[in-house]
């Protein structure tokens, strides 16, 4: 197992086209499956707020259309030689406030009907029964934009398909399929955690009306909040570049599992506490009301 990984994170020259997408898929699947910053958050948002296996895997599928057709985008400049700006300029802090900023925009659109809004009105305003609060259903065809916003985060699985498997393809017209297969696999880990996030939702005692409101408004939540941490993440990047390359080695070898770093504490503060705070709040709420 351990020398198929290494086979994969460090591919040898000369491949066969055939043996280039298998890789490319296989790095997806990887990439899919790891607790990435570029994808987990996304998918978690969106599946959460379908609360079902159906809605869950239509998240997954939607936002890796986009990441997939940017992922071809990628491998197609890096056989021509022209993503050479990947490694001279780090994009982690643009890319992180643009993902922010549409992920905040698409939470207080579910939450309040309008496009933005202060953190803390939250605070001020008064309660309002759950019933009564016009939550909008969740906007699935963002997720295609959201990918391909992400697709242009760089990290290890795309200087492998970029750098080294991309080159190899043997003519302008294959450049693009190491990116549509690393897309593909991606895909599919996507839409298996799409529909295990779907299924989160589904409390007992609820009826699907009530499920619906429940599920919108934690999704409304953590896109918005989320997409605040995204933010300023992007900014202290900005500011402070040194904080992109602060980690902590893990002794893995795989990308994404091989160190806590920026990527992965915001797919935990995401997913595992703003996400899992907005599910339980909004629950809490239903209960008193």
């Amino acid at each position: 197992m351990n020398n198929l990984l290494e086979l994969l994170l460090n591919p040898p020259t000369n491949l066969s086209l055939t043996t280039i997408l298998l890789f490319s898929y296989l790095l997806g699947i990887l990439h899919g499956i790891t607790p990435d910053e570029h994808t987990w958050p996304i998918t978690f948002s969106y599946a959460i707020g379908k609360y079902s296996t159906k809605g869950g895997m239509k998240a997954g599928f939607l936002f890796s259309l986009g990441f997939t057709l940017q992922r071809s985008f990628l491998t197609t400049i890096g056989y021509l030689g022209l993503a050479y700006f990947y490694q001279k300029y780090n994009l982690d802090g643009p890319v992180y406030i643009v993902v922010g900023i549409v992920m905040a925009i698409a939470g207080s659109y579910i939450l309040k009907g309008k496009y933005l809004h202060i953190p803390i009105d939250e605070l001020l305003r008064r309660r309002k029964s759950a019933q009564t609060e016009n939550i909008r259903d969740i906007p699935l065809k963002m997720t295609i934009i959201h990918g391909l916003i992400a697709g242009f985060g760089f990290g290890a699985y795309a200087s492998i398909i970029t750098f080294i498997l991309a080159p190899q393809v043997g003519s302008l017209y294959f450049a693009p399929l190491p990116g549509m297969f690393f897309g593909l696999g991606t895909m599919t880990m996507q839409i298996i955690l799409g529909a295990f996030f779907g299924n989160l939702m589904r409390f007992k005692g609820l009826n699907e009306e009530q499920m619906k409101s429940l599920a919108s408004k934690a999704a409304g939540r953590t896109l918005y909040y989320g997409g605040i941490a995204f933010t300023i993440a992007g900014l202290l990047i900005l500011g402070f570049p040194i904080i992109d390359n602060l980690s902590i080695p893990t002794g893995l070898i795989i990308p994404n599992l091989d160190a806590i770093d920026i990527g992965f504490l915001l797919v935990i503060s995401v997913v595992g506490i703003i996400g899992v705070y907005s599910i339980i709040k909004s629950y809490l709420e239903f209960k008193r009301s």
